[in-house]
């Protein structure tokens, strides 16, 4: 249920966009722990012009293959929050090559009555999820 939004300066071919949606889907799936046919995720690709990205000043600098992830989410706890950065960070560089210093990560959270995934119904509070 978590809907996953990347934006991502363009550039990368299909192949590396599809690599870095699954590596961001499992570390979902493992600290967020739902099922892993729970799966929405949107690309954006930008010129570079148009993502500005700073540290915040922590002192690291943004490259070309910055990623901002924006999740939008049922409450979780800080503990499966921390996990997924953790995770993110971790397996996109591995499998990725996307240094840690460029993932920012953004969750928003919202409750059962904010989703509707068809048919003009709330299905969590229809008890149909």
């Amino acid at each position: 249920m978590p809907l996953l939004r990347f934006d991502v300066i363009e550039g990368r071919s299909p192949e590396q966009l599809q690599v870095l949606l699954d590596t961001a889907h499992y570390a979902m799936v493992e600290a967020f722990t739902v099922p892993a046919s729970d799966r929405y995720q949107i690309v954006s690709q930008h010129p570079a012009h148009e993502l500005v990205i700073q540290d915040t000043g922590l002192g690291f600098t943004r490259t070309k293959d910055v990623v901002v992830l924006t999740i939008t989410s049922k409450q979780r706890t800080p503990e499966q929050k921390q996990k997924l950065y953790a995770l993110l960070a971790e397996r996109l560089e591995q499998h990725c090559g996307i240094a840690p210093t460029d993932l920012m990560v953004s969750i928003v959270e919202n409750g059962d009555a904010d989703w509707s995934f068809g048919q003009g119904r709330a299905q969590f509070l229809t008890g149909e999820l």
